[in-house]
């Protein structure tokens, strides 16, 4: 018998081959640069492929411009046919489909989620002839081989059809709102004859935009207001505290003044002293959204980052699947094998043994579940390869955070001293570790922050050494940071676990948002507040999380996509034709700011060290290469600068600290910015250069100043 299985990574369809191999030595088949693996186990010969994500995507069932629009009739097709820069995918297709044609069996094992569960079945429909009404489903949550020779055995004997029918019903809809919207907003501007830019809006990517938009308007028209604090110092036995005034806000300095002149040179009096013991009960496992939150607090990790190397860890059967929104761990996933595994590793070897030798190993769990997965734990296995330190890290991270679960609560003492002087009260906070518990596990992600108390007591007195009072003014509301922006997306419902990181990455390269403190660029206020006035359902939050909500009732068999397809078309249909009537409006005023956006995100506030020109970001029109040129160029000035030649560049409003040029940054999907200075990078360049290349009479050695590259380009 031969068995196709389809996976949706090459990494992981070499671990599943060698899994199901009976002597764990698949054999490697190359055909059209395709790899393919076939294993032996007993009378049946099991054929893996993979594919690369989704080899088929939605797109209008006729043949029309990409320019056309509102589309409503669509259709599956492979993604070569719909993309050109997909064109590899065909080979993909060819070498899966010679395959099935050969095949008495087929698998999906493609990841357990939304998206995997339709990337096989769209594979085995169509590269398959059909073969997804006989395919069976195989279901696991880690690469080792242990789990994944189970998962075999115990097939689902038909694909998971409700789980499909609701990720094609996201990615229809996806489809209808973002193919309709942005083809007219950027459509729209580009009649205008300004030039072209994409811009783009979706179902998704609108009310995380709107976040954003409102969160940069309050910023904006917030007005500061004036408040006092008093600041108090207490000095005992040579050491200086800090006290806290009973008041936090004091509204008039009149105000703030009298309290200092009553408690000035005074001496304060003990009024009480008062403690508890707090106990903090251990932390719960990691879901996705919690692992990026704190990769983002401790290493400063993007979401799209941290998912990314949380995928390279799954492949190498170090950590189970990411995309989990559970924040539970099954005992079926075997505690004290994993921490057997992890105790294997020296630094975490007396840690894991603490935990072994309890009566019963019983993790804190959490209110979240996912019914395909569990919370991401360690697998206890140790990396094939050094790993690279972000690997090593979010590891690291895993790693603790597992045994953390696992641990006693902490326990800590909290005191607090009231000290008086007349009608005024302040006080002095502290705290110490009694039991460190979990802490001890999740160090040093988790550390002990305890304050000393001086040892005085009901009664004492003690001169106050300084008081001031010191105007401060209110602040709005912080900006968000990817991670603060994913956890908003998360709270009100808008995407799910698997796309909400590629959705901020989406707003960056598409410069409606930039910096890590993220502000609202004025192409985004302008889209957001055009679609408010025209058509505020399409940024709703709560439209959107009501469109989610449904998709997981398909999943749940309480709906049908037709039905979810149908009502939001109902929907979608006359705001689109009353957006095309108002067309020309709607063009100008984003032609307007595209422009100017376009002149100020490539322009310098850095002049010309030459001619005082503004220095731009120029791409060449012959050989394709970006740098920095000076727009004095047709009076003779030829200043350039190199830049990096991948990813998506902006200048920061950041300047270097060595020479004082504006920094720039190149984001590349996946990997955390990369932000530089191209006047020192050329300094540097041209040293190396002259100490590897004597240095002629006429030449000049690299300084520290801004320095002439050579012309690279008339443009």
């Amino acid at each position: 018998m031969q068995t196709l299985v389809v996976c949706e990574k090459p990494d992981a369809a070499a671990r599943v081959a060698q899994a199901l191999d009976e002597d764990g030595d698949p054999r490697r088949i190359e055909s059209q640069g395709v790899s393919v693996y076939e294993s032996k186990n007993r009378n049946e010969t099991i054929l893996v492929c993979s594919a690369i994500g989704h080899l088929y995507a939605v797109d209008s069932k006729t043949h029309t411009s990409r320019r056309y629009y509102p589309v409503w009739d669509f259709d599956w097709k492979p993604k070569h046919l719909i993309d050109k820069n997909s064109a590899r995918l065909a080979r993909w297709i060819q070498v899966i489909s010679s395959l099935a044609g050969k095949a008495d069996r087929y698998v999906n094992a493609c990841d357990y989620d939304v998206e995997g569960s339709l990337i096989g079945y769209t594979i085995l429909r169509y590269a398959c002839h059909g073969a997804d009404s006989k395919a069976q489903r195989m279901k696991f949550s880690t690469m080792t081989e242990k789990e994944l020779r189970a998962a075999y055995k115990t097939l689902s004997p038909h694909l998971d059809m409700p789980t499909v029918e609701a990720g094609q019903a996201r990615h229809e809809l996806d489809w209808l709102y973002g193919i309709n919207l942005s083809r007219l907003l950027t459509e729209s501007a580009l009649k205008q004859n300004r030039g072209y830019s994409t811009l783009s809006t979706g179902r998704v990517q609108g009310p995380t935009l709107k976040f954003v938009v409102d969160r940069e308007e309050e910023i904006q028209s917030f007005t500061p207001t004036p408040f006092w604090t008093i600041e108090a110092t207490v000095t005992h036995i040579g050491q200086d505290y800090t006290l806290e005034y009973e008041r936090e806000k004091i509204s008039t300095l009149a105000e703030a003044e009298r309290i200092v002149r009553d408690c000035k040179n005074s001496m304060l009096e003990v009024e009480s002293a008062e403690s508890r013991h707090v106990q903090q009960s251990s932390p719960y496992p990691f879901d996705l959204s919690n692992l990026q939150r704190e990769a983002y607090r401790h290493f400063g990790y993007t979401p799209s980052r941290t998912l990314a190397i949380a995928e390279k860890l799954y492949l190498e059967a170090l950590i189970s699947y990411p995309r989990t929104s559970s924040q539970k761990l099954p005992p079926d996933i075997g505690y004290s094998e994993i921490l057997h595994g992890i105790g294997n590793s020296a630094q975490y070897r007396s840690l894991a043994t603490k935990l072994s030798v309890q009566v019963a190993l019983r993790p804190n769990q959490g209110l979240k579940e996912d019914p395909a997965h569990p919370a991401v734990y360690p697998t206890g296995e140790s990396p094939k390869r050094t790993l690279i330190q972000p690997e090593a890290k979010l590891l690291d991270l895993i790693v603790r955070r597992f045994m953390a679960t696992f641990a006693e609560a902490s326990l800590r003492e909290t005191s607090r001293l009231t000290f008086k002087k007349d009608l005024h009260r302040f006080f002095l906070k502290g705290s110490r570790l009694l039991r460190e518990g979990w802490i001890e596990f999740y160090k040093p992600y988790a550390s002990d922050e305890s304050q000393k108390l001086p040892d005085i007591k009901v009664g004492d007195k003690t001169p106050l050494t300084k008081i001031q009072a010191v105007q401060k003014f209110t602040e709005p509301q912080p900006r968000y940071n990817p991670s603060s922006l994913l956890q908003k997306m998360e709270n009100e419902n808008i995407g799910t676990k698997a796309t909400r990181a590629e959705i901020i990455e989406i707003l960056y390269r598409r410069d409606y948002i930039k910096n890590i403190r993220i502000e609202a660029t004025p192409l985004a206020l302008k889209i957001i507040n055009l679609l408010k006035k025209y058509c505020p359902m399409i940024i709703d939050p709560e439209f959107t999380a009501k469109l989610e909500t449904s998709m997981d009732n398909i999943q749940a068999l309480q709906t049908t996509r037709s039905h979810v397809l149908a009502e939001t078309l109902e929907h979608l249909r006359p705001v689109m034709l009353d957006l095309i009537a108002r067309e020309d409006e709607i063009g100008s005023q984003l032609a307007e700011v595209v422009t100017s956006q376009r002149i100020a995100r490539l322009t310098f506030d850095y002049p010309c060290p030459q001619c005082s020109s503004n220095l731009k970001i120029i791409r060449s029109r012959t050989s394709g290469k970006r740098f920095i040129g000076c727009t004095g160029y047709e009076k003779g000035c030829r200043f350039t600068l190199p830049l990096p030649q991948f990813g998506n560049l902006s200048i920061t409003p950041m300047h270097c600290k060595t020479c004082g040029f504006q920094l720039v940054q190149a984001r590349t999907k996946g990997r955390r910015p990369m932000t530089s200075c191209a006047r020192c990078y050329s300094n540097k360049t041209k040293a190396v250069a002259s100490a590897v290349s004597p240095t002629s009479s006429g030449a000049q050695p690299a300084t520290n100043s801004l320095v002439e590259a050579a012309s690279l380009v008339k443009d």
